[in-house]
């Protein structure tokens, strides 16, 4: 009797799911791999289905409560930016105008921007600017792992906290894991508010555990902001003993762009704490012209419309005429920005791809490696960096316009993640970044197609293996 009920519950479940994946408009592929897995998994296809299938974009499990404060700050947020209209900007106007009705924010004027290479340049400007804050800090980070650089901070923070500064600490519940409860428990005892971004807890574990955080973002007095591939981790100064030094790209901004990312700051915070405080439109800085860079700033999470830091790597690519470099450690492309990928280097486009040669996880080592045949046989240039792990998330194309942030190219961070990104419409910046690129090229092993092609079956069939999980990784 009880094993009837149980076919019947299960049958009935099944049947539900089935409906959910005909109306939430999947590819066909992955609708028809989805039904293979409930329908020959029992129980456990159910389950991967309730973890890491449903359409999060459509069903909106996490929508932000949008309260009149929610409206007017996002309001005050998009006109303190100075902004310029894509019609004023000639180039890359379809750019500008996508990123606009995806993430509200237009580009704006008179933002000077730093290129910090890898962890020590990056902490050093970040304690500077600490040291100089008045007002506030924000500080939001995927990886907040404790170690040299969280005891600096720790005594950087009781030292504004002291000076009256407020300070605000986002954490993600998943990357950042490890960091203890008795290092949260002295952050609180000295006066910082800190918050988990959607923690694992055991009536929504199956509805968050695959929406993470990945976004990395310091704001300071609404002046200076600071965003990028660089997490909060001793590994960027010191290393760790697989990989070695992590190297890594990050920002940092000065100009009405600041504004942009506190914007960002604050509706995440408010998404977690539902504390409408945070929602200050006195915190925007007015008149800020600090340069003479035009950047953008694209966010993006699982809740939009439209996977905006996705169709921005596309609208890049696919714009290309010269050529078109991207550093970062994990390509699991997905197929729109394959193809983009390919087609550019089949017309001519100098494509060229910067990786790690090593890897912090073999299943996404094998996975990205699964692509390089096809983008190879494209005549897509691959470099593998040896020289500690690359962690770099950079595109830049034709010396005008680059990106620097957190969105690695992905279907996690394109579809799962919530990203930021900094597209920079700069022709002295893109081509420092193109120069940085090319250096580190030079320290590189260039692979070649007729040598890849004879790599050892082995390889093919880790490649194959670990490419099933691609959507997930």
């Amino acid at each position: 009797m009880i094993y009837t009920i149980g076919i019947i519950i299960y049958i009935i479940i099944s049947a539900i799911i089935t409906i959910r994946l005909l109306l939430n408009g999947m590819r066909p592929t992955k609708i028809l791999g989805w039904l293979f897995a409930i329908f020959t998994i029992p129980i456990g296809g159910i389950f991967l289905y309730f973890m890491l299938g449903r359409n999060r974009r459509k069903n909106k499990l996490f929508r932000l409560k949008k309260t009149p404060r929610v409206a007017a700050f996002m309001e005050r947020a998009v006109a303190e930016c100075a902004p310029i209209s894509a019609k004023e900007f000639n180039e890359h106007h379809k750019i500008i105008s996508m990123i606009t009705q995806n993430s509200l924010f237009r580009p704006s004027t008179g933002n000077e921007v730093k290129l910090l290479k890898n962890g020590r340049t990056t902490f050093e400007a970040i304690f500077e600017a600490i040291k100089n804050a008045n007002k506030f800090i924000y500080l939001e980070y995927y990886i907040f792992e404790e170690g040299g650089l969280t005891t600096e901070l720790f005594n950087l923070f009781n030292t504004k906290i002291n000076d009256g500064v407020d300070i605000y600490i986002l954490y993600d519940g998943i990357g950042s894991l490890s960091l203890s409860k008795a290092y949260i428990k002295k952050l609180q005892n000295i006066g910082v508010k800190i918050h988990k971004f959607l923690p694992i807890q055991f009536g929504k574990f199956l509805s968050s555990i695959n929406y993470r955080n990945h976004r990395k973002i310091i704001v300071i007095d609404g002046e200076i902001g600071f965003t990028g591939g660089i997490n909060t981790a001793d590994k960027y100064i010191k290393g760790d003993p697989n990989l070695g030094i992590w190297y890594d790209t990050h920002l940092q901004l000065k100009g009405p762009s600041v504004n942009n990312l506190k914007a960002i700051f604050a509706l995440d915070w408010y998404l977690v704490s539902n504390d409408e405080s945070i929602l200050n439109t006195s915190y925007f800085s007015k008149n800020l012209v600090n340069g003479n860079s035009t950047v953008q700033i694209v966010h993006s999470g699982p809740d939009d419309n439209f996977p905006a830091t996705k169709q921005m790597y596309f609208s890049i690519i696919n714009e290309a005429k010269d050529y078109v470099y991207i550093a970062n450690p994990y390509i699991i492309p997905g197929e729109s920005i394959l193809d983009a990928l390919k087609v550019a280097a089949l017309s001519g486009v100098d494509v060229r791809l910067l990786l790690s040669q090593k890897s912090d996880n073999l299943i996404v080592k094998w996975c990205v490696r699964s692509y390089f045949e096809n983008l190879l046989q494209a005549g897509v240039k691959i470099y593998l960096f040896e020289d500690g792990f690359l962690h770099s998330k950079t595109i830049v194309s034709d010396d005008t316009i680059s990106s620097v942030g957190t969105t690695n190219l992905d279907i996690r961070s394109f579809e799962q993640n919530y990203e930021v990104n900094a597209v920079i419409y700069d022709n002295y910046f893109a081509i420092q970044l193109r120069e940085d690129f090319l250096e580190d090229c030079h320290k590189s092993t260039l692979l070649a197609y007729d040598t890849f092609v004879t790599r050892p079956w082995s390889h093919k069939i880790k490649e194959g293996i670990a490419k099933i999980f691609s959507p997930v990784l």
